[in-house]
């Protein structure tokens, strides 16, 4: 009998731990991401059945809300700029020197052709606040091992899925996948980190693949060539009044 208590204690304290550990889990994740601030440099490559493209980007972030980023090729894009912060995204144009707020009708559309909305890129942070999360297995990715983790919104949440699915490396807290489903638990993307490399002392996944559900032959490949993080950042970055100042 003692026995029995003692085993049902130790399913029970296991049950707890990971009920407790998810959201530090994926709080650790996206810190490792982020750090207080980051500078980086990356090349998006939009691949479609019939045709490709190219883009080079370089950006700056601070906390989880704040972002920059300038495009610096193709030459027909070269300077725009993206400003992310407080849940809206401003563009500046050069060719017509003008900084322009989206409006929510366009938070939805696909960002400059890729697989990524607008909406996506001001709420990469959400997974942390407006889903319940819970520990649904262990699998392996890219021969780690990893923590399966189901994240659903929770009620008042002002989130576009039903359901998130996301892979964890266990050691280095790596977010190695991610599945992304609708209200009616299909599945619309997955995200899927590959060619794990070091960057200012943190082992990350390289290249991240975007890639739909139901298109074939078509993903956004974002490789990230430099990575640095906790520079110090003057958050004059992030105004509207230094995004044409950006080069």
């Amino acid at each position: 009998m003692k026995r029995s208590i003692f085993i049902l204690l130790l399913l029970t304290g296991s049950i707890l731990m990971h009920a407790q550990s998810a959201d530090e889990i994926i709080r650790k994740a996206d810190n490792k991401l982020r750090g207080k601030t980051s500078y980086s440099e990356m090349t998006i490559d939009i691949i479609r059945p019939k045709w490709s493209k190219q883009m080079t980007m370089k950006g700056w972030s601070k906390g989880d809300d704040h972002s920059v980023s300038v495009i610096l090729s193709p030459a027909k894009e070269k300077g725009i700029v993206f400003l992310m912060r407080d849940k809206e995204v401003w563009n500046y144009i050069p060719n017509i020197d003008r900084s322009v707020k989206f409006p929510p009708s366009m938070m939805m559309q696909n960002w400059m052709g890729t697989d990524l909305t607008n909406d996506d890129l001001i709420k990469q942070s959400s997974m942390v606040d407006d889903y319940t999360k819970k520990i649904i297995g262990t699998d392996t990715k890219e021969g780690l091992e990893c923590w399966k983790i189901e994240l659903t919104p929770k009620e008042s949440a002002p989130v576009v899925w039903g359901k998130i699915i996301v892979w964890i490396e266990q050691t280095d807290y790596m977010q190695m996948q991610a599945e992304f489903y609708d209200e009616d638990n299909y599945l619309v993307n997955q995200m899927i980190g590959s060619d794990i490399k070091t960057f200012d002392g943190k082992k990350l996944p390289s290249k991240l693949h975007i890639i739909p559900a139901e298109k074939k032959n078509q993903e956004t490949v974002i490789t990230y060539n430099v990575l640095k993080f906790d520079l110090a950042i003057p958050d004059s970055y992030f105004t509207i009044n230094y995004m044409k100042r950006i080069k």
